[in-house]
């Protein structure tokens, strides 16, 4: 596993909550190139290749979803609600951590009641998030306010971040969209020392969870000629799945979600760099959901994008599967587009 990805699957950072995870890139991008950032949090790591070329905007945001405490009970339990999209089901149970403002992390689950008395009506239906809490393991409520806990603070799921039998499929959490940042550090660095026809921004955008909104501040900031959108998308290879989307078969190229519909001229073009480079890659589509395309695309006159997302099982869960090799793809698909787009290919693709 990539000694990357499993360090940003282990950070804790919600939307608008992201700053352990910006920090992160930071540190790793800073010798690679010129770093800025956006009024709003988002990082954007910038690499001249040809000064005179098109602005490239390689960009994953670096929230996850997550809770945020609402409130701590007499009883020392702690209320929350949802940081981006949660399904109660996956909830019950589950371990979380809160980190305060102190960034002291306390270890909780979330509560659920022994099935022995449940009542026949409680099992037939799922508990909803505002009737759940958190047990911190405290006597009451003076006992969780001297730990340093109050509104606001951001709650995460807690799992280790691991291989599973096969070294290939990668256990963890905040995979969504841990792999976004991962690629645009690791593509920035695997461009050092080498010739590009164009100048490279791999940006960690803030607060795509909850409406997209770093992509909107960074790509105004960037002015991109071309964006790429690294996200995930769902892999239905489960049992009675559909098997559209698969661990394994490569990238994700995104035809169309919710937020943007990917440009046509753009696809092709990276459908053609995937086959000429024998980079494996799937065709996916997703009627609710979206990426940071869907904004960067808007940005000022528009900018032809494409949403590159890898594959992900148990999406929007406390723990995710994605596949080391689909990963790896990934990293060559974005750098061989990045060492193809001239303006000539990018007039091309925008005008003709």
């Amino acid at each position: 596993m990539s000694q990357i990805l499993k360090e940003l699957s282990m950070l804790n950072g919600i939307p608008g909550q992201e700053t352990a995870v910006r920090k992160y890139m930071e540190a790793q991008m800073k010798d690679y190139g010129s770093i800025s950032f956006d009024n709003l949090g988002s990082i954007i790591a910038e690499k001249i290749g040809d000064a005179k070329g098109p602005r490239i905007m390689v960009a994953g945001h670096m929230d996850e979803v997550g809770f945020m405490v609402t409130k701590i009970t007499e009883e020392g339990y702690i209320k929350f609600i949802p940081a981006g999209g949660w399904w109660s089901q996956v909830m019950l149970a589950q371990q979380m951590q809160i980190t305060t403002k102190d960034n002291k992390v306390i270890d909780g689950v979330i509560g659920a009641k022994a099935p022995h008395i449940l009542t026949p009506e409680e099992r037939k239906k799922p508990v909803e998030i505002e009737d759940m809490y958190l047990d911190i393991g405290v006597k009451d409520k003076a006992e969780a306010e001297s730990l340093g806990i109050r509104v606001g603070d951001m709650m995460t799921p807690y799992i280790v971040t691991r291989p599973l039998s096969n070294e290939n499929y990668l256990l963890g959490k905040a995979w969504d969209n841990r792999v976004g940042c991962a690629a645009a550090i690791e593509v920035l660095k695997n461009l050092k020392g080498k010739n590009h026809p164009n100048i490279y921004f791999g940006v960690g955008t803030v607060q795509e969870e909850v409406g997209l909104r770093g992509a909107t501040t960074s790509a105004y900031k960037v002015k991109p000629d071309i964006g790429i959108a690294v996200d995930t998308t769902i892999a239905y290879d489960f049992p009675k799945g559909s098997k559209d989307t698969e661990l394994g078969k490569g990238v994700g190229i995104m035809v169309a979600d919710s937020s943007m519909v990917g440009h046509k001229g753009l696809r092709d073009f990276t459908i053609e760099i995937a086959e000429k480079y024998e980079i494996p890659y799937q065709l996916t589509h997703l009627t609710r959901g979206g990426t940071d395309g869907g904004k960067i695309h808007l940005s000022h006159s528009g900018a032809p994008s494409i949403a590159l997302c890898l594959p992900v099982r148990y999406l929007h869960s406390h723990a995710s599967i994605v596949h080391q090799e689909d990963y790896n793809n990934l990293l060559k698909l974005i750098e061989r587009m990045v060492e193809h787009l001239d303006a000539e290919t990018v007039h091309k693709i925008t005008y003709e």
